[in-house]
């Protein structure tokens, strides 16, 4: 039977949404608003103290002449030649990094012989400031790229070493057993359970890793650099030019946020075997 003509209105009009579900969007839409009330607050009052004078500009620039310096840089090209240039170093510092460290956290985790040769010695290294290395490093490996590259590397390889390590050692011993019980090898094991189960620790030890890296190359470019974002800041400070140090900052930790946010969708797709109220 047809559809009659005074039915289509009716269901027409079903396909719009409901006032509720468009007044929850709005209060949703809303509610996520007000948590950047309090920095816009900030901004403003920044902006109003230094237009009157009662922020000194050799102090800290305002907002507005930041925006500007950055809109500058970016055209100009400045800006993106040095960020490229600590996207190369931290990119290989991290790489390096993180394949050490999780090699060293294999042998620990996986054998009682590797964890008596490398743990310790790991847990003496890592109680060290490594920035306070940098002077060592120098002496060893030059001022050119070599420490820069390494002293990111270091910074990244111990997050990651020991939350893999850590996540080895907390597998299920009823996996384990329910591995022994289906007859499975030490290498089905490993590769069927026990790395699996420690996915999510090396997981959260990589979010880590990439921001100490991050602020392992805010400290790297800062000694003996030609390029980079922080020598931009560096030079910088010699001219009192607060406004260039201020988008070197911003750079930093915005390059810093979107590394973080690659590493968040990745452990999103990789754990979409476990339940929702567990995942990131």
């Amino acid at each position: 039977m047809s559809e009659s003509v005074f039915t289509r209105p009716a269901r027409a009009m079903s396909s719009f949404p409901s006032w509720s579900s468009v007044r929850d969007t709005l209060s949703r839409r809303l509610q996520g608003g007000r948590r950047y009330v309090s920095l816009l607050l900030l901004l403003a009052v920044w902006q109003a103290g230094s237009s009157f004078g009662l922020i000194s500009t050799r102090t800290i620039a305002a907002p507005f002449t930041i925006l500007a310096t950055f809109r500058d840089l970016l055209l100009d090209g400045e800006l993106i030649g040095h960020m490229s240039v600590s996207l190369l170093r931290v990119s290989a510092g991290l790489v390096i990094g993180i394949g050490a460290g999780t090699v060293l956290a294999l042998v620990a985790g996986l054998s009682r012989l590797g964890e008596e040769i490398v743990d310790t010695p790991m847990q003496m290294v890592r109680v060290l400031p490594h920035l306070a290395l940098v002077p060592l490093f120098i002496l060893w490996f030059g001022i050119g790229e070599t420490p820069k590259v390494l002293l990111v590397a270091l910074g990244a390889v111990f997050p990651v070493y020991l939350n893999l390590f850590a996540g080895i050692r907390s597998v299920d011993r009823k996996l384990l057993e329910a591995g022994r019980t289906l007859g499975l090898s030490r290498r089905e094991t490993i590769t069927a359970i026990v790395l699996p189960g420690a996915l999510p620790h090396f997981l959260t030890g990589l979010r880590y890793a990439v921001g100490i890296g991050w602020l392992s190359l805010v400290v790297a470019e800062q000694v003996n650099a030609d390029s980079g974002i922080g020598f931009m800041m560096i030079d910088a400070r010699e001219f009192l030019r607060t406004d260039i140090i201020i988008v070197g900052l911003l750079v930093y930790a915005l390059l810093g946020l979107i590394a973080d946010q690659a590493v968040r969708w990745i452990e999103a797709r990789a754990l979409r075997w476990r339940p929702v109220g567990l995942g990131a």
